[in-house]
This record gives C-alpha cells, sequence and structure tokens, in this order.
C-alpha cells in the first residue's frame, strides 16, 4: 500500500508561462475552473470569481460563503480596490458586555461574526467588470459542492483539529452543532483522498449566481441569516445585509527602489507592508547576511507596532496614511534600529491637514483578490440548510474604549487579509499576495525584498526560507533557514525559535508580466496550490 502523503525527498517547481491567460491559488481545482472561464470567453475577473467561490467549496477551513474579501483590480490602464469586509451588527452594545464583565469577543459562536462580504464582492466585480453572468461563473463551485471533492491533506487535518476545539465551545455556543452536521456527516472528519459533498451549499451558491447575489443580502437567503442570528442572541440583522454595499476605494502605494508596492487602506493591514519597506529605503539593498535580516526584522516589528495602534475602520482612524507611509515618518523610525533586537513601540508621525488567488488575462487585466474566514472554518456558525459558514472576523476588534479599533455598530474591525499588487514606471508588473493572518505583511515585505533586491524569480522569491516577528524579540525560521545566519541573529539580542509547521509562513501566489507580452507565475511550496496557464 503506498503512502499518499510521504515526500521523502525534496520537490522543485518552476516559474510557469504563458500567453493567453493564468490563474494561480492554493487549490489545483480552483485555478483550474479559473482557467476554463478564460477558455469559455470570460475574462480575468470572471476567472478569479470562479476561483473564489470555488475555494469556498475545496478549502472551507480557510474560507467560506460568510467571508470577508479584498481585492485590488487592474483594468484598462487604471487600479481599482475593493473593500469587501464587513461591519459589526446593529444590535452589538459595547456598553451591555462591559456590564456582563465580557472584555473580548468570543472565538466561537455569533459573537464574533460581522457582516459577511465575500459574496458581494464578487456580485460588485462581475457587475462592474466580468464578461460572464454570475451564474455561470459560479457553477463550477456548485458542481464540486454537489457532486463532491476529493478532500486534500490539509483539509482532513484541519477538520479533525477544529473539530475538537468547536466541542469544547458548545456549551456556550450551541449554534455550532450545525458545523457538525455539515461538515462531518457521517461523525468523523473525510480521509485525504476521500470525497466530500456539500448538496446545501450547491443550492445557495446557484440561488446566489441566479439572483446576483440578491438573495444573499435582501431575500431567501438573508431571511435565513438574521433568523438564525437572532435566535443565537447574533449581532446581525436583516437591515444588516440589505444595507452592506462592498467599497470601492483607492489602493496606496510606497515606491521602493524603483517600484511601486500596492495595498489597500485601512481596515486592513496591508500599510504594515509598506511602512516596512518605507523604513528599509533608508538603508542599502536586502542581501542574504544578517545585517539585512536584523535591519529587516526590525523595521517589521517597528510597522506593526503603528499598526496595532492605528489601524482601524479608516473613518476612525486618528492618524491619516499618507502620514504613516510619508517617507519623512520613514526616516525618523529607522533611527531607531541600531544594532541590537529592540522591543517595537508605537511612533507619533506629524500630522497635515489569510485564501489568496490571482489571475491574468491575455487583454491585460488583472486582479489580485484575497477571502477569508478568519481563525479556521471561522465562528463554527453555520446557517442551516445552506451550506453557509459564518466568519469570525469581529475577533480584529478590541474592547477598549477610546482606542480606533473598538468595536461599534456599523463599524469594521483591523483586517489581517491583504492583497497586493506590483508596479513600475506606471505599468502593471502584476498581482501578488500570501495569506497567512500577522504573517501576511511579513511575507509581502519578504517577497519583494527577494525579487527586487536579489533578483530572485517570482518562483524563487516564494521558495526562499521565511522568518516570522511573533512578539517582543521572538521571532520564528524555518527549518531551511541557513543555521550560521541564525545563530549570527542570536548574537543580535533575537529570540530565535525553528517552527516546522510550514503553514505558519504564509501561502502565496504570484502572476507577473514578463515584459515580452507573455506572463509568469508562481505558486506557494508550503501548500497544495498550483499556477494554471492556458
Amino acid at each position: 500500500m503506498y503512502d499518499f502523503e510521504a515526500y521523502p525527498y525534496a520537490s522543485r517547481r518552476f516559474v510557469k508561462y504563458a500567453i493567453n491567460g493564468m490563474c494561480a491559488t492554493s487549490h489545483h481545482l480552483a485555478a483550474q475552473a479559473g482557467v476554463d472561464m478564460l477558455k469559455k470567453g470570460g475574462n480575468a475577473f470572471d476567472a478569479a470569481i470562479a476561483e473564489a467561490s470555488c475555494l469556498t467549496v475545496l478549502e472551507p477551513q480557510c474560507n467560506g460563503l460568510g467571508s470577508d474579501s479584498f481585492a485590488i483590480i487592474w483594468s484598462k490602464g487604471k487600479m481599482y480596490g475593493l473593500n469587501s469586509s464587513g461591519y459589526m451588527g446593529s444590535r452589538f452594545s459595547l456598553e451591555e458586555l462591559k456590564k456582563k464583565g465580557i472584555d473580548k469577543l468570543p472565538v466561537y459562536g455569533f459573537g464574533s461574526v460581522t457582516v459577511p462580504g465575500a459574496v458581494g464582492a464578487w456580485a460588485a466585480i462581475n457587475k462592474r467588470f466580468g464578461r460572464l453572468p454570475l451564474s455561470v461563473v459560479l457553477e463550477p463551485a456548485a458542481q464540486y459542492a454537489e457532486k463532491g471533492q476529493a478532500v486534500t491533506k490539509n483539509l482532513s487535518e484541519m477538520m479533525n483539529v477544529f473539530s475538537g476545539r468547536l466541542k469544547e465551545a458548545l456549551s456556550a455556543a450551541p449554534e455550532c452543532e450545525e458545523w457538525f452536521k455539515c461538515f462531518m456527516p457521517e461523525g468523523r472528519a473525510p480521509m485525504p483522498g476521500e470525497i466530500y459533498k456539500n448538496p446545501d451549499q450547491a443550492k445557495t451558491l446557484r440561488e446566489i449566481g441566479k439572483t446576483n447575489a440578491e438573495s444573499f443580502y435582501k431575500g431567501d437567503i438573508a431571511d435565513k441569516i438574521a433568523a438564525y442570528s437572532e435566535k443565537f442572541g447574533g449581532y446581525i440583522t436583516k437591515a444588516d445585509l440589505e444595507n452592506y454595499e462592498p467599497a470601492w476605494v483607492e489602493p496606496v502605494s510606497v515606491n521602493y527602489r524603483g517600484y511601486d508596492v500596492w495595498e489597500l487602506p485601512p481596515n486592513g493591514q496591508g500599510i504594515v507592508a509598506l511602512m516596512a519597506l518605507n523604513i528599509l529605503n533608508n538603508f542599502g539593498a536586502s542581501q542574504n547576511d544578517a545585517e539585512s535580516f536584523h535591519r529587516e526584522i526590525e523595521a517589521m516589528k517597528l510597522a506593526f507596532a503603528d499598526g496595532h495602534r492605528y489601524i482601524s475602520d479608516i473613518n476612525t482612524m486618528d492618524v491619516s496614511v499618507k502620514d504613516l507611509l510619508s517617507p519623512a515618518y520613514g526616516t525618523d523610525r529607522a533611527k531607531l534600529i541600531t544594532d541590537k533586537a529592540s522591543l517595537p513601540t508605537w511612533g507619533k508621525p506629524q500630522t497635515s491637514g489569510t485564501v489568496y488567488m490571482c489571475a491574468a488575462d491575455g487583454e491585460g487585466n488583472m486582479i489580485s483578490y484575497i477571502q477569508s474566514n478568519f481563525r479556521g472554518f471561522g465562528s463554527g456558525v453555520v446557517i442551516p440548510g445552506t451550506g453557509i459558514g459564518m466568519q469570525n472576523r469581529g475577533l480584529g476588534f478590541n474592547l477598549e474604549e477610546g482606542h480606533p479599533n473598538c468595536a461599534a455598530p456599523g463599524k469594521r474591525p483591523y483586517h489581517t487579509i491583504i492583497p497586493a499588487f506590483l508596479t513600475k514606471d506606471g505599468n502593471p508588473v502584476g498581482p501578488f499576495g500570501i495569506m497567512g493572518g500577522g504573517m501576511q505583511p511579513q511575507a509581502h515585505v519578504q517577497v519583494m525584498l527577494n525579487y527586487i533586491d536579489k533578483g530572485l524569480n517570482p518562483q524563487a522569491s516564494l521558495d526562499a526560507p521565511r522568518w516570522q516577528w511573533m512578539e517582543g524579540k521572538k521571532v520564528t525560521f524555518e527549518p531551511s533557514f541557513p543555521e550560521y545566519l541564525v545563530d549570527r541573529l542570536k548574537a543580535r539580542g533575537h529570540d530565535i525559535s525553528i517552527e516546522l509547521n510550514p503553514g505558519s509562513f504564509g501561502r502565496g501566489q504570484i502572476i507577473f508580466n514578463t515584459g515580452m507580452g507573455t506572463l509568469m507565475g508562481a505558486t506557494e511550496p508550503r501548500c497544495e496550490g498550483a499556477c494554471e496557464a492556458w
């Protein structure tokens, strides 16, 4: 009997090239579905929605129909940003929580569920940029949900882990009982290679497609979400769903050695990556030496300190994004970096006035797209009869009165998921992204340094070993990181440990222009990803 999950030898991936189009994401079937849309006459945006919807079926441990999402779009020579994260429901009351002595939102149950935005993103992108009907674009996902999928090792393992945690939480969150009926209908997690079906999700996907998502926010599906929320004391009402609209926003950037690196403005943490690059602009190009890695870690600490202090719903921030990303502020922060590891502190800028996918087509359209539940399967809440798993993005809030990111009705929380894009001299290089909680801006920075400073190709930029700052002076490194560099960084005061779980260091994809009328793509070696070309 073969061991299907034994990998005794190192595997090697190569950059892929294409002319007509390319789709890259963390599951090969989703990437294939995207390419199928291109072959049907669709564009990159149809392909991305097909990828995203398939991933809600193929990787429910990461995202679902109750997720949030963000996107950066390049179309006809112009860039667009879409913030499709949801806000806290209107029934939320900080005062009531304080009376009960509650100082943080629960991980499981409706208490951390905000209005889901991903489905709204699909409809908004399809309406503005898509070429195929939404019903056609969502059909591959519906087919996988109806006819079943072969479960991956990652999904099987995450089902087992999450179910154990959720069982312990059921007494406080009985609304999560439906999760076991949906994802473990036989009372156990399916093994890798077994078939798993979610017929309720298939019906929901087809209704979303048929109604252009109207049912999800204003019709029958919305009624089911609102009713279940009310039954178990959730904060979301039917009116909250009816009033929800994704927000078209202007992406923000910093110039790093001739390249413009683009992220979305808050409430996402994308500006953390930009702040770190802004600091690193004050030093020489990154090299594979202890001095460079030390500076990068220290810059990341400083950027996160500012991010955790200032990032919130952009309407409640008490400093501007412009000031946080100003070259002068980057220079000021760079001066705090010495030859020893430090404890991060937030600064005071002068004021003036987690699944990721990308797609590109032969017409020059490109999209960087990300959507997420947050904590694995999210809140553990599944709306009965729909297959909709709800995120727990409310955990991005704090309950500290007066803090810009304090939870409030109608407010968007601090978000970890961030799509990114690279341009040079006003021309698109292409979309990139690496999912994984607080690792995301750190991986964005490291991949950009690999590509821009070290001259690595997209695949090698993803393959390179990574580090992750955790807190204080604690940093984790992948086992493949050179031991002599780890020793030299320890001598500088960094508290370093080796992390064996590759998933801790992010899962990313890249599609870039070659400059020769073709595309080149790469996919993360740390996951079951694929880059499919046409």
